[in-house]
């Protein structure tokens, strides 16, 4: 697609870092903006064919198929967020049980500790103070933080649905902007590259959506089995949560625990939890992630994780989402251009059975 201009390698190497470290630069400063950009750019991606089925079918005017799209994906939101709500609703209602539960649970690891360490209960319950005054004094600073992570939350919850209607609504001038970008004779290739984007991109959120249902429906099995309260809130809080690499099931597992207070202060409850826990991730990432996730983007591990790293340093739980589909795309167009057709096979996940160097024997004249 792009006429190739013939370097020695250190000076498309030194070219290809830089424009890398310079992308990167540009989205560190400038995240708070291009986050919800991106976010937005994949959940028009999502909604594309339902605008196109009612743009085409039903004669739909564009702004309002555009509407009718975030619609329907904002009362899917919604009724997540709704039932999510009326479960928490009842568990605040058991909140005086919690509460009882908690204080004989953390008096039973007191007593362990104590028997196992040999650190008095007054020992403990005296660190314990001195990290909550810790805690206090660092409170308004954390106060602070929260109430600008919650404007920002509610920021992004306004301008994405704009974005995601805008990104609907101009996507024929969009796709118009590339091709006069390149050569009429690149056009095939250009519409190849944008054609795979969409399909690499619906398929990775559709696959992270049944991973999600999966996960949500195993979890909830398993806490119905050991007698968990509110399992099924439970388990469909640990598949959403399950989407955020890393971090997410871990908080899904505190949440967990918490609400198992609410039947008993018992440890095989909890040790319990922690077994189903480490169960469905062990059946998600040996069987769901490389089945339904690996094989949707055909990206390797190594490059998924550093990816996944990378973007949660430079945009948090963001950035660690957008990490896949954003290394996805990268592929997609490096394996289009031949000089950066290497780059793409190192981000793939294809493994080669064996690689034999073919050198060529110089003959010798006498």
């Amino acid at each position: 697609m792009i006429r190739t201009i013939k370097l020695p390698f250190y000076a498309k190497l030194a070219f290809i870092l830089v424009s890398l470290i310079s992308f990167a630069f540009i989205f560190c400063i400038g995240k708070d903006i291009i986050t919800p950009v991106l976010l937005a750019f994949l959940f028009a991606v999502l909604l594309l064919p339902i605008f196109t089925f009612l743009h085409t079918r039903f004669k739909f005017p564009r702004h309002l198929a555009a509407a009718c799209c975030i619609l329907i994906f904002a009362l899917f939101i919604i009724g997540i967020l709704a039932f999510i709500s009326y479960q928490v609703s009842d568990i605040a209602n058991d909140f005086d049980t919690i509460k009882k539960n908690a204080n004989s649970f953390i008096t039973d690891i007191h007593k362990f500790i104590n028997e196992k360490f040999h650190v008095s209960i007054g020992e403990q319950k005296k660190y314990l103070d001195n990290v909550t005054k810790d805690s206090v004094q660092n409170g308004k600073a954390t106060i602070g933080t929260a109430i600008l992570s919650i404007t920002d939350l509610l920021l992004d919850c306004t301008i994405i649905p704009i974005y995601t209607f805008l990104f609907l609504l101009y996507k024929d001038h969009f796709v118009l902007f590339l091709a006069k970008l390149v050569d009429k004779e690149d056009h095939s290739t250009l519409k190849n590259i944008l054609s795979q984007i969409k399909v690499s991109i619906n398929n990775y959120i559709l696959s992270l959506i049944f991973e999600m249902i999966v996960v949500s429906v195993l979890t909830s099995l398993g806490l119905w089995i050991i007698g968990v309260k509110y399992f099924v809130l439970l388990g469909l809080i640990t598949g959403i949560l399950n989407m955020i690499p890393y971090i997410g099931i871990l908080i899904a597992g505190i949440i967990t625990v918490m609400a198992s207070l609410t039947g008993t202060p018992e440890t095989s409850i909890i040790l319990g939890i922690l077994i189903v826990n480490i169960i469905v991730q062990f059946i998600d990432n040996n069987i769901l992630v490389p089945l339904i996730i690996n094989s949707k983007v055909e990206i390797n591990a190594f490059v998924s994780i550093m990816g996944i790293i990378i973007g949660g340093a430079a945009a948090g739980i963001s950035g660690m989402f957008l990490a896949i589909p954003l290394l996805a795309i990268l592929k997609i167009i490096f394996e289009r251009i031949e000089s950066l057709e290497p780059w793409g096979y190192l981000m793939g996940n294809h493994m080669p059975k064996r690689f034999t160097w073919r050198i060529r024997k110089l003959k010798i004249e006498n």
